[in-house]
């Protein structure tokens, strides 16, 4: 599968470099009280911690349950993010309109049967998942092996439609590539066109659970990636950063390419998420002007 010359890509450092310095220089003014909520709105406000515990993701839960009552010119975050045992946690304690999404297939070293990740997504969604997040099987991505490591998301991507048309809904599927192990451009970008064409909804940076997760080049390599594809087959993959991304001003920098790459109609939560722990508190703080520890 040479994925770079069926979409006639080649990662160009230099045009990067020079648009990255650009997009840096300029955050100040890409900077608004619009753009924030705009970034708060597409974050999938996020709990992975080994000692989660139905108490603690309820009380996650609840925090997005009154954030309207405290702050009513503000949305909502696009939905809240748990392992795949708590699904059902949220769905039992939602009381107000954001989606459940879990991260699931073994995350986040995907290192395991196949047989168990498809279970795994399937149980998630038959209790309440609306998004399932599943790591590039690496195993055989690093190998070389990309037949292999397509169709695992494919058998994911028909498992967790199954599920979900037996409930008459629809369930979105976002890939995680782990950027900061593909180590250069070009696999990155493999990564990214195996993922879209295997039937991922959206191509994901990172699980932030190695030692280097999102970072703007590798945001810039799969937006550019998501153009290309888009450009080919008219169908719209949305771009989740995800990953050491903890300040208003790593927000708006990857708002930012996301806006110069793909325009205005990428810049939606149908089409761009933030995978976040920590940003949410920045973000309010950066337009309420003074420190806030809400979530």
């Amino acid at each position: 599968m040479d994925f770079l010359k069926k979409y006639n890509y080649s990662p160009d450092q230099e045009s990067m470099g020079r648009a990255l310095e650009l997009i840096a220089a300029n955050l100040e003014n890409a900077a608004s009280a619009q753009v924030y909520k705009d970034c708060f709105s597409m974050m999938d406000l996020t709990t992975l911690k080994t000692d989660d515990t139905p108490a603690s993701v309820e009380k996650l839960v609840e925090k997005v349950n009154s954030f309207s009552g405290m702050y009513p010119d503000w949305p909502l975050p696009a939905s809240v993010c748990v392992y795949p045992n708590f699904a059902a946690t949220v769905k039992n304690a939602r009381k107000c309109d954001f989606n459940i999404t879990v991260v699931s297939a073994c995350f986040p070293s995907s290192q395991s049967f196949l047989e168990v990740k498809l279970k795994e997504c399937e149980m998630a969604v038959e209790q309440g998942a609306d998004e399932v997040d599943i790591v590039l099987a690496l195993n055989a991505f690093l190998a070389g092996d990309y037949e292999a490591a397509f169709e695992e998301i494919r058998q994911v991507r028909s498992c967790i439609d199954k599920v979900a048309a037996r409930q008459g809904r629809a369930v979105h599927l976002k890939v995680i590539l782990e950027t900061g192990l593909l180590r250069t451009s070009e696999a990155i970008a493999n990564a990214s066109f195996l993922a879209m064409e295997a039937g991922a909804d959206f191509i994901k940076t990172s699980t932030g659970k190695v030692d280097v997760n999102a970072t703007p080049s590798a945001a810039y390599v799969m937006c550019e990636c998501i153009a290309k594809y888009y450009n080919a087959t008219g169908k719209k993959v949305g771009f989740k950063p995800a990953g050491g991304i903890s300040s208003a001003a790593d927000a708006v920098c990857y708002y930012s390419i996301v806006s110069s790459l793909l325009g205005k109609e990428w810049l939606d939560k149908k089409l761009f998420r933030f995978g976040v722990s920590r940003v949410a508190n920045s973000i309010l703080s950066a337009v309420e002007q003074k420190t806030v520890a809400f979530f």
